[in-house]
């Protein structure tokens, strides 16, 4: 008997590969700075929605479908959204498969924030780290729980980390984290000057 804790919300987090990692940053970074110079839209939708940063999300969107190196990514992410997959313990449809359908740029300088947000029509969403210069801001989501908490105390500072109403995961070039895209998810403003770069992308089953 006893107490038992239920309804896990599981975030995922591990390097992308096993090595080789650094070299192909360094191509993602070659296009990120191509994209961002040659696309006007997204440089206009980041300037009202995304004040000071970057990012392909209002234009270049499906980056996976226009660039050898984006699918040679999506490749590497399919092997970890599948076992991300097996520990959510999911049973997908028969002829049914996880597929990305969504990956864009995220580019952000100093003071460029990501407010609270979630993805909507996907299952899976994440990122992957192409550039996270020491010091700059990390993935900070949210208790799922917090809307129904109503009058209940607040929890002690020093409890345990499962019990707390936030949980933040350090940027780390090279690393991939993936969590059901219902999960409210942040970035705050990045406190350094070098450029923090990054690649979210959504997946959903067909």
């Amino acid at each position: 008997m006893g107490t038992k804790a239920w309804f896990p919300t599981l975030i995922y987090e591990a390097p992308l590969q096993p090595r080789g990692a650094a070299a192909l940053n360094e191509e993602l970074l070659r296009e990120a700075a191509l994209f961002r110079r040659e696309d006007a839209a997204g440089r206009a939708w980041s300037k009202e929605n995304y004040p000071g940063g970057y990012t392909s999300y209002g234009s270049l969107n499906k980056l996976h479908k226009v660039s050898s190196t984006f699918t040679e990514l999506q490749g590497k992410l399919d092997r970890h959204v599948r076992a991300f997959a097996r520990k959510l313990d999911w049973a997908l449809p028969a002829g049914k498969a996880l597929e990305m359908t969504d990956c864009w740029l995220n580019v952000m300088p100093r003071r460029v924030a990501h407010g609270l947000h979630l993805h909507p029509t996907s299952v899976v969403s994440g990122t992957y780290y192409v550039q996270t210069p020491p010091g700059c801001s990390g993935i900070k989501f949210e208790d799922p729980r917090l809307p129904m908490f109503m009058a209940a105390p607040p929890r002690r500072p020093r409890g345990r980390p499962e019990q707390r109403p936030h949980v933040v995961y350090e940027a780390r070039a090279g690393r991939v984290i993936l969590f059901e895209s219902w999960l409210r998810h942040e970035v705050v403003s990045n406190p350094v000057a070098e450029e923090r770069v990054s690649i979210s992308f959504n997946y959903s089953y067909f």
